[in-house]
């Protein structure tokens, strides 16, 4: 059997339930509640989810448990693991360049993640300090646009949210992501089944039934097949660095595919308990499920205006979608920060605050892209992409491209590069027929059907 490359005697997770809770932080958050819902919104709802559940159980569930395991079996940060991997194998250590790939998807992502959670703090602070009350429609938009608009303001919580990221992540796996995550993701799912509650109870709960589980397969086509396989991937951290980082962290005796499970059930609930709690309150009060990104902050803040206690509910769905984009930023700085202190005589804190840093001065191009850059487009030329700003056209390659290509390289070399014994070992299922179908999928189905949906982007169906 294969030995076990790690060299190193790295911190783990104090328990199976720590991981799980940081890994399904890592994965559920803003993408899930923000980003699902609105995108689902501007594609067809139904169909758009449909799509996403058969990426999810085809490519996502699997190629999770290959992030993991690469993750496990290296023991490293995503580049030091692929390389570690690879050596092991009798491979050249160059495949450590792909690990570089997990790593700027995680990175870019963070840089433009923290402006929304900015705006998360900015209505956290809102309701807690004035609420909703009798706020119309009309009259949220238009605060939201004046956020927008703020560049100082903007610029200040986009600051402060990183800084908490970096001191969570400067004080280290147990002591900080840990120990944060234990408390942030039950209050999380506490405070989305709350307000599902009260959407089903006074707001168009059977419009959005409809609108979330009847697909009208006319809306299909071919990008929002992209979409649906970029969001699957992106919801998961497939092709991200994050997983693979928290995977180098788990202790052996932990079930990967049952951990991967966990996980894509848990994300999965997240995106339909947002479904559920946002679309009934879109329909309800005349907003269009398709308004792009502001979907979250125009809609929810008229409920809170109107519900009995809106401002306690207001200022605690905030607090826990605060907590909820703190969870998947700790694991994508954590991705970059594992590699930095990879580096000889390397220190955590210092490391942590140079890459939080950099990825704080590059997401201020997508603070300026919503006021004092929102008429920069600077690939005005390309089609696809001649109305986008900063943060879209980061927004477009990172979810879109970047970690698709990511997620592609990385089945690939689990399924070619590692060994059958190598990832049955860390399987744990011997060559059962669960393993053998997994091994299937990510030798010869996912890359094929990558391909074959990549090729289509180029040259047309």
């Amino acid at each position: 059997m294969t030995s076990h490359p790690n060299i190193e005697t790295r911190e783990q997770f104090s328990s199976r339930w720590g991981f799980l809770l940081a890994a399904i932080g890592g994965s559920v958050g803003l993408g899930n509640i923000w980003r699902f819902t609105f995108i689902a919104g501007e594609n067809g709802g139904g169909a758009f989810i449909f799509l996403y559940f058969i990426f999810i159980i085809l490519f996502g569930v699997p190629g999770l448990i290959a992030m993991i395991m690469i993750g496990r079996r290296g023991g490293r940060s995503p580049v030091g693991s692929t390389q570690a991997l690879a050596i092991a194998e009798g491979r050249s250590e160059n495949w450590k360049y792909l690990g570089w790939f997990p790593l700027s998807v995680a990175f870019l992502a963070l840089t433009f993640f923290s402006v929304i959670a900015g705006f998360v703090l900015d209505y956290l602070t809102k309701s807690t300090l004035k609420g909703f009350s009798g706020i119309t429609a009309q009259e949220s938009i238009q605060v939201f646009n004046e956020v927008q608009s703020g560049v100082v303001t903007m610029v200040g919580w986009h600051s402060l949210f990183m800084l908490f990221t970096i001191i969570i992540v400067a004080r280290g796996v147990r002591a900080g992501i840990e120990k944060v995550v234990t408390v942030m993701m039950p209050a999380l799912f506490l405070s989305l089944v709350i307000l599902v509650i009260y959407s089903a109870i006074t707001a168009d709960f059977t419009a959005a039934l409809r609108f979330m589980f009847v697909p009208d397969f006319a809306a299909i086509n071919l990008e929002v097949v992209i979409l649906a396989l970029g969001q699957a991937f992106f919801s998961l951290s497939v092709g991200g660095g994050g997983i693979i980082a928290y995977g180098a962290y788990l202790q052996k005796s932990a079930s990967i595919p049952n951990s991967a499970l966990a996980i894509a059930a848990a994300n999965v609930s997240v995106d339909m308990l947002a479904g559920l709690a946002i679309f009934p309150i879109v329909f309800a009060y005349g907003l269009t499920p398709g308004s792009g990104p502001g979907l979250m902050f125009e809609t929810l803040p008229v409920a809170f205006g109107q519900m009995p206690g809106g401002r306690f509910f207001g200022t605690l769905f905030f607090l826990m979608m605060l907590f909820a984009a703190l969870s998947t930023s700790i694991a994508m700085l954590e991705s970059v920060v594992s590699r930095l202190v990879e580096r000889k005589n390397a220190n955590r804190t210092t490391m942590t605050m140079l890459a939080g840093g950099v990825a704080w001065i590059i997401g201020l191009g997508s603070v300026f892209s919503f006021n004092i850059w929102s008429d920069f487009k600077p690939f005005s030329f390309v089609d696809i992409l001649h109305d986008a700003t900063v943060f879209r056209i980061i927004d477009f390659f990172v979810v879109n491209n970047l970690i698709v290509v990511s997620a592609f390289l990385l089945l690939f070399f689990s399924g070619w590069i590692m060994s059958k014994e190598a990832t049955q070992d860390e399987f744990g299922m011997g060559n059962s027929r669960i393993y053998k179908n997994w091994r299937f999928i990510m030798r010869y189905l996912a890359p094929t059907a990558m391909v074959a949906i990549a090729l289509m982007s180029i040259f047309g169906p």
